[in-house]
């Protein structure tokens, strides 16, 4: 390979390079893209007010139900060392059921603002239009 090709190389690189960045730049200056990082954020803030929720406040009612058991230490054991966690599923289920009700509400309440209002009854036509599409109904009909 010669030192020319080489050079036509390096900048054909150097142009694909800059071109793969300004593509990402594009891309990530999109409001979509945007949109879907503050989602990202809000969501991980609001797991994190679920969590306390559900570790802090439900799950000790859900244990006095329970006959005062405490579902967070509540694992099988396997044999050789190994656990199985299940109390730990049930708190991430319960997590996960109250996030989905608590996204599903703000939907619903994103989706009831965006309602278009419904259309008013048309009003009815003033009596001149009455009388002019009696006419030409009339006209219509003489011509048939």
């Amino acid at each position: 390979m010669t030192a020319q090709e080489m050079k036509d190389m390096t900048k054909n690189g150097a142009k694909k390079t800059r071109g793969f960045f300004a593509e990402f730049r594009d891309f990530a200056m999109k409001g979509s893209f945007i949109d879907m990082a503050v989602g990202v954020v809000i969501g991980m803030a609001l797991k994190g007010i679920v969590d306390a929720l559900v570790n802090g406040i439900i799950m000790p009612f859900v244990g006095i139900f329970l006959g005062g058991v405490n579902l967070s230490n509540k694992a099988v054991d396997l044999g050789g060392g190994n656990m199985l966690a299940y109390g730990t599923l049930i708190q991430s289920v319960v997590s996960f059921v109250i996030i989905a009700f608590v996204i599903f509400l703000i939907i619903k309440a994103i989706a009831a603002l965006r309602r278009k209002p419904e259309p008013e009854e048309k009003a009815a036509p003033a009596p001149e239009v009455e009388l002019l599409t009696e006419i030409r109904d009339l006209l219509k009909e003489q011509k048939a």
